[in-house]
């Protein structure tokens, strides 16, 4: 209206300035860990040095694998939301589930808080805090189950709650298998090495090992050579086998059961090399690692063709990369035959690397290990856009034959007409 004064509106920063001023902060954030970090290490003596980096590495390399799953994840519901997919109907998701901006958010601050603990661990530990070293990784997995399991209405309650129920029918197959339960399953086998990882972690905290050398005796509770070990790398690996025995039980599918075949190639794998730390020497170079390396093939070999061919089919993936405005990634990656030679040559060399992480008496080398873990959950990642296109793929072409079937065909509807009086 004129002559009415408007108040002045003070200009809100851009979008854009907001994310490079919180890029800006991380990146600082990040500098002064690594500088801390590093400092700390050098305090210490060179024979225990890599003792100790090991412990701490032992206590948050699972939980920053899980972060990177997170932030993969995020990725791929952001392709899902830009492309033809709808994820939300194949997982039967409910309207207030969590976007790829809320996964990223989850994964941005599980990213910063995890260093920032072992951040704190390293300095404390270096300047005579032992026990207050000790206390760090305890307080951060203590808050992290507080979260996960709140009942309370915060930190996405129904989200939490989809995926405690799943994990519940993934432990317990007791009902029909569900699209979401033998997905969410198949990721666990990638992350067969964290589950190992974090019970070796929860292992030393209730036995009160943190920041001690008791742990350092590898017939310990705690040891490299515990039992354990292997108990639960085989874990997700059986949850799936039962999953597939379910289903044929209700399906009386044969795929069904080839498909619990190759879950059960992985217990071999898993066993002899444990079996290394338990026979003599002479018996497992001339018999135990010979049948070792042969599961492990078997294993990569059965697996890889059962991506290929049971999985995913590459007939028809056609719309994954295929957003629906303007894209640079839909002119790099729709149509392309390279993304699909690139897809069939990673997962084949990431299959064969997979048997390593699934080897206990290769544990020790840890920076290998948690790169070859890293590479399998960026292969599971390649994996999840082919599969859950695939599932959409089916999806809608049962809707599509239902539709057809239900309609009158064209005979029908002039034998209507002649029947009519007139």
């Amino acid at each position: 209206m004129k002559g009415v004064s408007v108040p002045a509106v003070v200009g809100m920063p851009s979008p854009l300035f907001l994310w490079r001023f919180k890029a800006i902060l991380f990146l600082m954030w990040g500098f002064c860990c690594c500088k801390i970090g590093w400092d700390s290490v050098m305090r210490m003596s060179a024979d225990l040095r890599d003792l100790f980096l090991y412990e701490a590495f032992l206590y948050y390399n699972p939980l920053l694998l899980v972060a990177l799953m997170i932030w993969l994840w995020g990725v791929n519901l952001w392709v899902f939301a830009q492309s033809s997919v709808n994820y939300v109907k194949v997982f039967d998701l409910a309207q207030t589930h969590l976007s790829h901006r809320e996964i990223w958010r989850s994964a941005a601050w599980l990213t910063l808080i995890v260093p920032t603990s072992m951040t704190a661990y390293l300095y404390l530990y270096s300047h005579g805090e032992v026990s207050l070293a000790a206390s760090q990784p305890v307080l951060l997995y203590a808050i992290l189950l507080i979260v996960l399991l709140s009942p309370f209405d915060m930190f996405y309650l129904s989200s939490r709650f989809y995926f405690l129920r799943t994990m519940l029918r993934i432990i317990l197959p007791l009902q029909a298998i569900t699209f979401p339960d033998f997905f969410l399953a198949d990721i666990f086998t990638s992350m067969s090495k964290v589950f190992s990882d974090l019970e070796r972690s929860v292992c030393r905290m209730v036995n009160r090992q943190v920041a001690t050398i008791a742990w350092f005796e590898a017939d310990s509770v705690c040891g490299s050579h515990s039992i354990a070990i292997p108990l639960v790398l085989v874990l997700p690996y059986l949850w799936r086998f039962f999953q597939c025995l379910r289903q044929y039980k209700d399906t009386k599918e044969k795929s069904c059961l080839l498909n619990a075949l190759k879950y059960s190639t992985a217990v071999p794998v898993i066993f002899l090399s444990a079996l290394k730390y338990h026979v003599f020497p002479d018996q497992w170079v001339s018999f135990y690692r010979p049948l070792w390396l042969v599961s492990g093939v078997i294993n990569s070999l059965y697996s890889f063709y059962w991506d290929i061919k049971r999985d995913w089919d590459l007939s028809i993936l056609t719309r994954i990369f295929m957003f629906k405005g303007p894209s640079t990634w839909t002119n790099l990656l729709y149509g392309r035959s390279w993304v699909y030679y690139w897809l069939l040559g990673s997962n084949l060399v990431l299959r064969c690397t997979w048997t390593y992480k699934l080897s206990s008496h290769l544990r020790h080398n840890y920076i290998t290990v948690f790169t070859i873990t890293a590479l399998e959950m960026v292969r599971r990642f390649q994996w999840v856009f082919f599969r859950v296109e695939n599932e959409w793929n089916k999806m809608t072409a049962k809707q599509n034959f239902e539709m057809s079937s239900d309609m009158p065909s064209e005979a029908d509807r002039l034998l209507e007409s002649n029947s009519h009086t007139v």
